[in-house]
């Protein structure tokens, strides 16, 4: 009885043990953060097959742009959104936390060098949590991203209260949103050019 009860917790053994050991690789990887440098470096191989392209799709229903907020740079310097009107506005939400957004960083950083900054305005939009505000201002300085960032200072629009990040927005000069992307994406393309360069402007 014994030997029968050995040999089948053997058998038991020598199937599970491959998923005991995937499941402590990944329980490990996880909770010492390398998880996240795996999903980003595999997310950012995939950024140059043209899989995540940004779509450029306009929304559903037409909506106009609440510029009744106020955000902070990093500096702290205090900003209206109304600042922003008669000007193509490329508006990402991310967090540091965030893998996917951290993953098509270098292809917006890449639009924005190549972006008439008279005609675009790029707000990069941390929702990391204000006491967090040192991380952000490290990650940015660490990846050497020039595009300008900012924090929200009060509460931020309904259209802005995202579900999940990163999530971007693309609003005309006449405050019309013209397209909304949700999800990793790369905007460094020549379509994604042209289409932002094919807004009107006032």
């Amino acid at each position: 009885m014994n030997k029968l009860f050995t040999d089948t917790a053997r058998k038991v053994w020598v199937v599970l043990k491959p998923w005991v050991v995937i499941a402590v690789v990944m329980m490990f990887l996880r909770y010492t953060g390398l998880l996240s440098g795996i999903s980003y470096l595999t997310g950012a191989a995939l950024m140059h097959t043209g899989a995540f392209d940004a779509k450029m799709d306009e929304p559903a229903v037409a909506r106009k742009f609440n510029y009744n907020f106020k955000i902070r740079d990093l500096q702290g310097t205090l900003r209206a959104a109304d600042s922003f009107r008669n000007k193509i506005l490329f508006l990402n939400i991310w967090a540091t936390w965030c893998g996917p957004c951290r993953m098509e960083m270098p292809s917006i950083q890449n639009l924005y060098n190549q972006m008439d900054s008279t005609k675009v305005a790029f707000i990069m939009l941390s929702v990391d949590r204000p006491q967090d505000l040192q991380k952000v201002q490290s990650y940015i300085a660490d990846k050497a991203f020039t595009f300008p960032v900012y924090v929200p200072a009060g509460t931020l629009p309904n259209l802005l209260q995202v579900t999940s990040i990163p999530t971007t927005f693309i609003i005309a000069p006449d405050g019309k949103v013209v397209s909304s992307e949700s999800g990793a994406a790369n905007y460094d393309t020549p379509e994604f050019r042209k289409f932002l360069e094919s807004i009107q402007l006032p």
